[in-house]
């Protein structure tokens, strides 16, 4: 049982829910690959297996860093739109949560580059009357999420 469910009101149903996007782990994985390849090419050039071995390591132990980041981020982050308000909650032991009722949404910003347009990816901002959300970053599909949002 997630964050959402839990702090759903009666009658209150869930219209959306995005997800961070998948190119989160594109560090890990470009460094998983360095590894990979470092490894390799040590053992051809190095006799010693003991180096091959170490070259790899000193290049593995970030890749898995970065990747075991972007799967915690991606898990620990909620965000959804329900039939009254927008959800957004990250973070495990220290929690943040944004909720803003839909009634008071004045405008939704995307902001994509030319990779996340590409890899359909992005930043969203809220906007409400008074206050506004921090942009929600690395979004997967955010045109979508603005057409979820600001369709009710």
């Amino acid at each position: 049982m997630g964050y959402l469910d839990r702090v759903l009101e009666p009658g209150e149903t869930v219209a959306y829910e995005a997800k961070l996007s998948w190119v989160g782990y594109l560090p890990g994985i470009g460094l998983l690959a360095a590894a990979i390849v470092l490894a390799i090419v040590a053992r051809l050039v190095i006799a010693s297996n003991g180096w091959a071995t170490a070259v790899g390591v000193v290049v593995l132990i970030p890749a898995l860093y970065f990747l075991g980041k972007a799967w915690f981020d991606r898990w620990t982050t909620e965000i959804a739109i329900t039939n009254r308000r927008v959800i957004f909650k990250w973070g495990f032991i220290r929690r943040h949560t944004i909720e803003m009722s839909l009634d008071k949404v004045e405008s939704v910003d995307v902001s994509q580059s030319i990779v996340g347009r590409i890899l359909n990816y992005g930043d969203v901002t809220v906007r409400g009357t008074g206050a506004g959300f921090q942009p929600l970053r690395g979004i997967d599909n955010p045109l979508q999420f603005r057409t979820r949002l600001t369709a009710h």
